[in-house]
């Protein structure tokens, strides 16, 4: 399914107003009369509740995912869903509170929360209501039983890159991870997808996230193994302190292919040349083009990365927006097998909660990233 207002994107207005949240028009009724004993039978749009941090530590990220979720709202003119936006303030108690609220209020679908802490708060009161949640969370702990995480998997990244690295002849594989929670999950993707590929699993490293200076780590891997291919599941600014220091070891970009996850996904990574040519698995960054420049145009600044799955999820809240008890937000539709495109290219939610995504892989150059592997057309193409 495509999602509407996602593959067709209109051209900003010229001048917006931005007025704050889009709230539901006042009056409008919830259910028609219905004769006595007889079901329920809901006229009104759904209510969907968006639970975001606006305030607190990630309230600038908090606050960009709502510009994104009114964006889809505003490609989607008259689209019946009624938006109840919501200040989790970052907390696990602040995302309780306000999941028990839009519940109170009759929300059908909860979107968010973002943290991982805050989707272990809100998924008991979910669960008791039967309301379904699309978080944007990748803890894979809290998927299931109604919830559903729409973050990036590095497992399916890491799966990708390293499917497409063997089939263009390279064979022995390092990794050198940070010793986090990111970096043991990409640990354990990396040894399943490594042994996935039948090739070879050469040496895993661990350097310390906060440390400053990344040399003593880098020279102990350099010099521990024989390898022609390294996974760095690192982003921002740490990966572009630890790329130079790789070829000052001895580890040769010209002859070790190194590949990222996608925290690689982001502006400017070409700048650093040692990861020049390097290869990562992400949406395709065409897609999503059009939705920044607008983005741009409306509110002064770029968006974040993760903004698009605030697009992604309130577009798909309208999609499949029904006057029905359930809002049509039941788990047959949900988990569409055929799956649904969006910013972030093709996905999926699958039965055991996490968002199965179809990803390029791209090659990081100086200026736009080149894709060298194009995403599957629809998931049949994904399972051959």
């Amino acid at each position: 399914m495509t999602i509407p207002g996602l593959t067709k994107r209109p051209q900003a207005p010229e001048t917006v107003q931005q007025t704050g949240p889009l709230v539901p028009p006042a009056g409008t009724p919830e259910t028609t009369p219905v004769q006595p004993g007889g079901p329920i039978a809901v006229a009104g749009p759904p209510k969907v509740g968006l639970l975001l941090p606006l305030t607190g530590a990630s309230a600038q990220l908090g606050q960009a995912m709502l510009n994104a979720a009114q964006m889809a709202l505003f490609d989607t003119p008259d689209n019946g869903v009624q938006l109840l936006p919501r200040d989790t303030q970052g907390t696990a108690q602040g995302a309780a509170n306000a999941a028990n609220d839009v519940i109170a209020q009759g929300a059908k679908l909860i979107i968010g929360p973002l943290l991982a802490a805050e989707v272990q708060a809100v998924k008991p009161a979910a669960a008791a209501a039967h309301v379904p949640v699309l978080a944007f969370s990748n803890a894979t702990q809290y998927a299931g039983s109604g919830v559903f995480l729409l973050g990036f998997q590095p497992a399916q990244e890491i799966s990708r890159v390293v499917a497409f690295a063997k089939a263009k002849g390279f064979n022995r594989f390092a990794m050198l991870a940070p010793q986090s929670t990111y970096g043991t999950i990409s640990v354990a993707a990396f040894k399943d997808a490594v042994q996935a590929a039948n090739a070879t699993l050469a040496h895993i490293g661990y350097y310390d996230p906060a440390a400053t200076n990344l040399d003593p780590a880098v020279k102990q891997f350099a010099a521990t193994s024989d390898f022609d291919a390294l996974m760095l599941p690192e982003g921002d600014g740490k990966l572009q302190m630890l790329a130079p220091l790789l070829p000052y070891e001895g580890i040769d970009p010209d002859t070790i292919k190194f590949l990222g996850t996608g925290l690689w996904d982001e502006s400017g990574l070409g700048v650093e040349p040692a990861l020049s040519g390097g290869w990562y698995a992400a949406p395709a960054p065409d897609l999503r083009a059009a939705f920044q420049q607008r983005y741009l145009v409306l509110y002064k600044q770029q968006p974040p990365r993760l903004a698009t799955l605030g697009y992604d999820a309130t577009a798909l809240a309208v999609a499949l927006a029904k006057p029905a008890p359930d809002g049509g937000y039941s788990n047959d539709a949900l988990t569409n097998p055929a799956g649904f495109n969006g910013l972030d290219g093709l996905f999926r939610l699958t039965q055991d909660g996490v968002a199965q995504r179809g990803l390029a892989v791209l090659e990081v150059q100086r200026g736009i990233p080149t894709v060298v592997d194009p995403a599957p057309a629809n998931f049949q193409a994904l399972s051959q």
